[in-house]
Order: structure tokens, then C-alpha cells, then sequence
């Protein structure tokens, strides 16, 4: 069963951040595609779309059952692909903090602030309060970045496909892959903001499940 699909709804107060259990991460070892209708392309975490060198980011290793596939997330535009390489790290790093059952993870701080930040670290905590982790792949696609007239604050909307997503029994290692009668594809509507170092944080985060923009 999608792992997404399985663990239950979470609803998280602040920032109007509205998380299904799964749905804030993804699957870990990043790839990229830069074709807009195309999967994964590595294996590896440092394939992920780069981001800017202007503050030290948090390096995430991933286990080698957990992958992220970026599929269209490079635009050409630097602006948005600095935005887009961020939020690709937020994901990474959730799934790093899920992985290893630490809450207190150095990527939640740096790619989330203020509420949006609590309402991660709960979210994250449902995981370990249910005994589950997860295995498998998540895909991510038509990304769509909207900045704002200043350039420090952005929307970000992208879908991600969660049929190859699974659960996993954190005390026994067991995969749950039983079939769900749930939809994989998953629409992700967020909010970023530009701080002092130059990283793209998370302020906002909604997801729908089964919306057309991504099933169609």
C-alpha cells in the first residue's frame, strides 16, 4: 500500500499548512530529469537540483531503498531553479529526519521557518508515533514557480506520483506493499521566502489529493 495512502491524515496548525502524513516529504536518494515529462536520472543525492552556495547547506544522505525523482525541475531561469533546488532540499531533508526518527534534524530548521517549522517536527512525529517509516520512490513534477515582484517571496506548485511509495514497520523492516485504493498523485501548493542567507524557506505547505492538475 502507498505509504501515503496508509498512514493517516495529519492536519498541522500555522501558516496555513495542511500536511497529509507522507505528504510534506518524499522518497530519499535524489535524481533529476530536466525533461518536464521524464523520471529519475541518478541515484544519487548530489544529482538533486543544486542550490545556491550563498549559506551552508545541511548535506542529506539518503538509504539506497528511498528515492526522489525530480522530473522538469530545471526552468532555465536561475531565479526559479534557485527556488525549486531548495524546496528539493526541503524535501530530502524531511525524509532525512523521518529516515533516521529525529525531529530535531539540522535540514528542518534551515528550510522551514517559524510555524510552517512546528508543524513539520509534529508531522515528522506522527511518523515515529505510528512505529512506521517508509521505502520506495515518489516522483515530482510540473514544477511551477511564481515570483513575486521583490523576488523574496515565491508560490510554488508541483505534483508528485506516490504509486511507488511504500510503508515500512520501523521495528521490523517489513514493507507494507499491499495495493491501495487510494490516489497516488498528490498536488503540492507552497510558500517560500528568501532569508538573510539566501535560502528558500517554507513558510506554507498544502497538498490536495488527486487533483486533475496532476492526474490529467
Amino acid at each position: 500500500m502507498s505509504r501515503r495512502s496508509r498512514l493517516f491524515a495529519c492536519a498541522l496548525t500555522g501558516a496555513a499548512i495542511t500536511l497529509l502524513v507522507g505528504g510534506c516529504g518524499g522518497s530519499g536518494g535524489s535524481t533529476v530529469d530536466d525533461d518536464a515529462a521524464g523520471g529519475g536520472a541518478g541515484s544519487s543525492a548530489s544529482a538533486s537540483p543544486s542550490a545556491s552556495a550563498a549559506a551552508d547547506r545541511p548535506q542529506v544522505t539518503l538509504p539506497s531503498d528511498v528515492t526522489d525523482e525530480y522530473a522538469g525541475w530545471k526552468t532555465g531561469d536561475a531565479a526559479k531553479d534557485a527556488v525549486l533546488a531548495d524546496v528539493a532540499a526541503r524535501i530530502d531533508s524531511t525524509n532525512d529526519a523521518i529516515l533516521r526518527g529525529d525531529t530535531s534534524a539540522p535540514g528542518l530548521s534551515f528550510y522551514y521557518r517559524d510555524k510552517a517549522l512546528s508543524g513539520a517536527i509534529a508531522w515528522i512525529q506522527a511518523y515515529l508515533d505510528a512505529d512506521l517509516s517508509f521505502s520506495g520512490t515518489t516522483r515530482y513534477f510540473a514544477p511551477k514557480v511564481t515570483l513575486a515582484s521583490g523576488k523574496t517571496t515565491a508560490t510554488v506548485l508541483y505534483c508528485s506520483d506516490e504509486s511507488k511509495g511504500f510503508n515500512k514497520n520501523r521495528k521490523t523492516g517489513k514493507v507494507d506493499r499491499t495495493p491501495s485504493d487510494q490516489n497516488p498523485y498528490v498536488l503540492y501548493d507552497t510558500r517560500v521566502e528568501k532569508n538573510d542567507s539566501g535560502v528558500w524557506q517554507t513558510t506554507a505547505l498544502t497538498s490536495h489529493r488527486g487533483d486533475t492538475a496532476c492526474v490529467g
